[in-house]
């Protein structure tokens, strides 16, 4: 092998790093490559934090937690908490996109509330919710919070 021919491959090899599913730097192709290991569900969630205005008395804090990793975003659950009757509420189910739909249950079981939305902007949710299966009982205008 000539001095060239040594030098090229030296700077091809040295140009190639390797990194799996997770980000870790691995020696080769086939361990970059491996099938992925498990992660946890924490793994894959974040929060948004949410408020509910329905006129001037009503305001609702909305803990959101969702998959980054979905379009739109599967909501894993969270918490309702502010001037809804008996509060806390879980956050049971749902998804943030061009459209929101978020479902939850009162903290006792006794109730439960679906809130629906169409994206707008300035970045917001404006649409209607409703208890115990209703959906479309009260507006609502659904803003991010900082």
């Amino acid at each position: 092998m000539t001095t060239q021919a040594r030098r090229q491959k030296a700077a091809a090899s040295a140009e190639h790093r390797f990194h799996n599913a997770q980000g870790a730097e691995v020696k080769t192709r086939d361990e970059a490559f491996a099938a992925q290991q498990e992660v946890s569900p924490e793994a894959v969630s974040t929060t948004a934090r949410l408020e509910l205005h329905n006129g001037a008395t009503v305001t609702w804090e909305l803990e959101v937690k969702y998959n980054p990793n979905t379009h739109p975003y599967v909501v894993l659950g969270g918490q309702i908490t502010g001037t809804i009757a008996g509060p806390p509420w879980n956050i049971t189910g749902g998804f943030i996109g061009d459209t929101l739909r978020l479902d939850a249950k009162r903290h006792d079981g006794t109730a439960t509330v679906t809130i629906v939305g169409e994206y707008q902007n300035p970045p917001a949710y404006r649409g209607t919710y409703g208890f115990n299966g209703a959906t479309s009982s009260f507006k609502h205008t659904t803003v991010y919070h900082c």
